[in-house]
């Protein structure tokens, strides 16, 4: 028998919850797992900028007293507005292979949904767009990344008995750093630039880089996802405290800024070096000796870089101007030795963002896609 039990915010209660999302893949070469304490500040109201507008209840699963599965539900006000619709996200779902187990877990989230006053289920999506997103499909022997989610290969299987449909689809792709830019690259990076008279900058403080464009690069992350799918857009608040999350850890050499004549900017590229075999071999803790493991790849060496993202002005996209990022990222890919690029989630339908990858060497590695069904 399946026992469901609703989780308190309280923070030993949520990071049992994290912990047994990491947990569950112990055996998987492929699983990168999040750092807990990021998970937990995600799932706590008093931490989570994004609780302003949303509200959430975390459900997990025993048998004979272990934990067997876990699941949040999530009502995102904002985009329900915007959208016009009564929809609950789901996220932070995993389930071991038994069917009692994932529908006790849905049917928990579908009624606490129901109770609220909502009409329909999708996900996995988190509170925002910033947060992870969409379940794995294809690709389950491929190592993860720190900025998707990881599941087993019979997790779609469960949603499909489960009356789900596929909605959004996401393509990922692997790309070799080339040993210099493609010539055709180049040309075109140097046409966009004197075509539009864009500017590249480069920073080598953080504080400087936070007071000149951090507002700024949010707000244009804003107005270039403004129509994708499930983009919510951030607040002043949650601007802040993405400026305080991400700014710090950046390496300043993998962050490039477009900006016009006028110093106004219409482009950023932003990619960290992968963290995902630091990730694994700390298991998300960064205790006892977890920070060893983030600290050095923080300052070695390693042969992935993540692209973490890419936003663009609207007046600007489909210009080329993601090629005079690109051609600015390029040498520096090649001077810390990064062998191969992760692209992270691109929505399927978008080939304009997907064409640009046919200057390299690339394959598509991987493929998720959010589920949705009436509740």
């Amino acid at each position: 028998m399946v026992e469901i039990r609703p989780i308190s915010t309280q923070k030993s209660d949520l990071k049992k919850f994290v912990e047994f999302g990491i947990d569950m893949y112990k055996d998987s070469p492929y699983f990168v797992p999040p750092l807990v304490y990021d998970d937990v500040n995600t799932l706590t109201p008093t931490v989570n900028p994004a609780f302003d507008f949303c509200e959430a209840q975390s459900f997990m699963a025993f048998r004979n007293g272990e934990p067997v599965g876990r699941i949040t539900a999530i009502i995102n006000s904002v985009e329900n507005s915007r959208c016009n619709s009564r929809s609950m996200r789901f996220g932070f779902v995993d389930f071991i292979d038994d069917p009692e187990v994932s529908e006790a877990l849905f049917d928990a989230a579908a009624g606490w949904g129901r109770s609220k006053g909502m009409d329909s289920m999708v996900g996995p999506l988190g509170f925002t767009d910033m947060d992870h997103e969409g379940m794995l499909t294809e690709g389950f022997e491929e190592v993860g990344t720190m900025a998707t989610i990881y599941n087993y290969p019979y997790y779609p299987m469960h949603m499909e008995r489960m009356g789900f449909q596929k909605e959004a689809e996401w393509k990922e792709f692997f790309i070799k750093v080339p040993d210099a830019i493609p010539e055709k690259y180049k040309r075109i990076a140097e046409i966009v630039q004197k075509r539009n008279n864009l500017k590249v900058k480069k920073y080598a403080s953080r504080k400087k880089i936070k007071a000149d464009y951090g507002v700024a690069l949010f707000e244009l992350i804003n107005e270039a996802y403004d129509n994708l799918y499930g983009y919510c857009p951030l607040t002043p608040k949650q601007i802040q405290y993405y400026i305080d999350m991400y700014l710090g850890i950046l390496n300043l050499d993998l962050v490039t800024l477009v900006t016009d004549a006028d110093d106004r900017l219409v482009a950023v590229g932003i990619s960290i070096q992968s963290f995902s075999e630091a990730l694994q071999k700390s298991r998300g803790r960064l205790f006892p000796f977890g920070w060893w493991h983030l600290l050095k790849a923080l300052r070695g060496k390693s042969k992935a870089v993540d692209l973490l993202l890419i936003a663009v002005k609207p007046e600007y996209q489909n210009k080329g101007v993601n090629a005079l990022l690109f051609a600015d990222l390029i040498p520096y890919y090649i001077k810390h030795g990064f062998e191969h690029a992760e692209s992270n989630p691109e929505l399927a339908d978008n080939s304009k963002v997907q064409d640009q990858w046919q200057y390299f060497d690339y394959r598509q590695h991987r493929s998720r896609c959010t589920w949705r069904k009436s509740i």
